[in-house]
């Protein structure tokens, strides 16, 4: 079902875009703040507000226990604030931190262990929210097999330099098992360069050979380039696509494997990105995202939930970086607190939030700079 066909939506207009990518951040945000909400519940904490944007309220209500609930003009993001928060990034007032220990629900003079828990709940209720969608979808639609049989060797490739052959059936890459043609890409995409030890079958003989991926430039549907490892085969596209449904225990172990893969890949290309062996013009901001859940949502439902699976990982593991404002940036310093016996000096919390904040808004730049560039490159092409 093509869902903005069913909203009659226009194709290729800012709101087919925007919309998706809008439904798509509010589900992965609202997630997110419930992660931190539920676990200061749990562990006493006083809920001030709940909120699924910033600015100005549109509407809110209060629940039994006091929270403002409510949902804001700017939905780019949310927010939780506990009681003794300055703001909304969970920075202290130098009263609060006084009053702390005296106020059972201020979230300050909780032990550093459960303001711990509380901060890293959100991130795990991103990954949370995508080993669930992942394992519905293998569960319910199931999980596309195409047999990794070479159909085509490219001239000039990894795989005609290997000496692979027409009618190759790929067993397995550095001993983990390749099941079909998804699993042979995913072997291979972040491993450009690297030396790989392939198991293949031919001709009813199984035998090893050594595989170096090249670096090769893909279209990436959105006017510019993405940089991968490829082997250089091709599979036979009339041969048949089966989708195997999994009981759920085979869906939960499939759905967080997916989940740490996409964790996974990000640390390689962030490795190599720190060693240059990669360009950060790679990363994407807001208008890759939202072309990315437009033209999911126009293929289908499962196809958007598996986006919105993608983003809530990527999200979740971004907010685990070690940097001040983000939630890693907070466990840091309760690391530090747990080791000195005391917390982080206020001074430094307030230098660590501006650096922390000028580094994320660095990064939103980077990531909006290169979505234009590529934007400016299809208006030029076309």
């Amino acid at each position: 079902m093509n869902l903005l066909n069913a909203l009659h939506l226009p194709l290729n207009t800012g709101v087919f875009y925007a919309l998706p990518f809008l439904v798509a951040l509010t589900i992965i945000v609202f997630i997110h703040e419930l992660g931190h909400f539920l676990v200061a519940r749990w562990c006493g904490v006083d809920v001030e507000a709940f909120s699924i944007g910033f600015g100005k309220e549109i509407f809110g209500w209060y629940d039994k226990h006091g929270t403002r609930w409510k949902v804001a003009w700017i939905p780019l993001g949310g927010y939780v604030k506990f009681r003794g928060d300055a703001n909304a990034a969970s920075l202290p007032d130098a009263e609060a931190l006084e009053r702390a220990k005296s106020d059972p629900g201020n979230f300050h003079g909780k032990s550093v262990w459960k303001r711990a828990a509380v901060v890293a709940a959100g991130p795990i209720a991103n990954f949370i929210l995508a080993i669930a969608i992942f394992s519905a979808a293998f569960m319910l639609v199931g999980s596309p097999v195409i047999e990794p049989r070479v159909d085509e060797i490219q001239p000039g490739s990894a795989a005609e330099q290997a000496g692979l052959q027409k009618g190759d059936l790929i067993l397995s890459i550095d001993g983990s098992k390749i099941s079909d043609f998804g699993d042979l890409q995913r072997a291979v995409v972040n491993r450009a360069g690297e030396e790989l030890t392939l198991t293949l079958q031919r001709n009813g003989e199984t035998r090893e050979v050594k595989i170096v991926p090249q670096l090769k430039e893909e279209p990436d549907n959105f006017g510019g380039k993405v940089r991968m490892g490829l082997l250089g085969v091709k599979r036979n596209p009339q041969g048949p696509i089966l989708y195997e449904r999994m009981n759920p225990v085979q869906a939960v172990e499939a759905g967080a494997e997916r989940t740490w893969f996409i964790v996974s890949s990000t640390f390689r290309y962030l490795g190599k990105l720190v060693t240059g062996r990669e360009s950060a013009d790679q990363l994407g901001g807001p208008i890759a995202m939202a072309k990315v859940a437009g033209d999911a949502a126009s293929m289908g439902f499962w196809q958007f939930v598996n986006v919105i699976a993608f983003l809530s990982v990527s999200i979740g593991l971004l907010n685990l970086f070690p940097i001040p404002m983000l939630d890693g940036g907070h466990l840091v310093y309760y690391a530090i607190e747990a080791v000195r016996g005391k917390p982080v000096g206020e001074k430094a919390q307030e230098w660590g939030f501006r650096v922390g904040f000028s580094l994320v808004i660095m990064l939103m730049v980077l990531g909006t700079w290169n979505d234009l560039v590529r934007v400016a490159t299809v208006w030029i092409g076309g």
